[in-house]
């Protein structure tokens, strides 16, 4: 089983649940539909890494603020690469199938290590950089659901076990990457650096 890295602790999560179309300016990126609910999808523990491959020309990277789940509460925050094979999902979009080929493939919850986090959670902020550019920004204010509303609605249907997290979706700049790519993602309380992450793309 896969693991992550949590302070200088080991943890197999059971499965990866993320929240899709939680960004206004994301959504209209992809000209998709404004949800009437949460859209929530699992990616499985063999989809965790944290290693960046390539893929497919049409493989995108989606990055995301992580939550770590212990005792059914927000434990630890970590960053996360949510890989999507766009093409693919796109097919099944307009069919109106499940997602799983095109987000739950083997290397597609590309992970960070995660840090301990009993702070202010309406103060979390990311800068995900690609080769030394801005690729993506958003803070908690930018998020339709928050994540108490996250952890609400997961645990209405789904049990979340110690070591689960939570990728809790992408804002826009979402873009397909290349080999050798370098990426940077940086996550903040307020102006407080919490943990700063790097990826260069095999």
């Amino acid at each position: 089983m896969n693991t992550i890295r949590f302070a200088d602790r080991e943890l197999v999560p059971s499965k990866v649940v993320c929240i899709g179309r939680n960004y206004v300016e994301h959504i209209e990126e992809l000209g998709n539909e404004m949800p009437e609910n949460m859209v929530i999808f699992n990616k499985p523990n063999s989809a965790v890494t944290d290693i960046l491959k390539w893929f497919h020309p049409e493989t995108r990277f989606e990055g995301e603020i992580c939550l770590l789940i212990e005792g059914g509460a927000v434990a630890g925050i970590g960053f996360g690469l949510d890989l999507t094979h766009a093409h693919i999902q796109n097919r099944l979009k307009a069919k109106g199938l499940p997602w799983e080929r095109a987000k739950a493939f083997d290397g597609a919850a590309v992970l960070s290590r995660f840090v301990p986090f009993g702070g202010d959670i309406t103060q979390i902020r990311f800068q995900l950089f690609r080769n030394g550019a801005l690729a993506q920004h958003a803070d908690y204010d930018l998020m339709i659901y928050k994540p108490e509303e996250m952890l609400r609605e997961i645990q209405s249907f789904m049990t979340l076990e110690d070591g689960d997290v939570i990728m809790t979706g992408t804002p826009k700049g979402v873009a397909t990457y290349e080999r050798g790519n370098r990426f940077e993602a940086v996550v903040y309380e307020g102006e407080k650096e919490l943990l700063r992450a790097a990826w260069t793309c095999d």
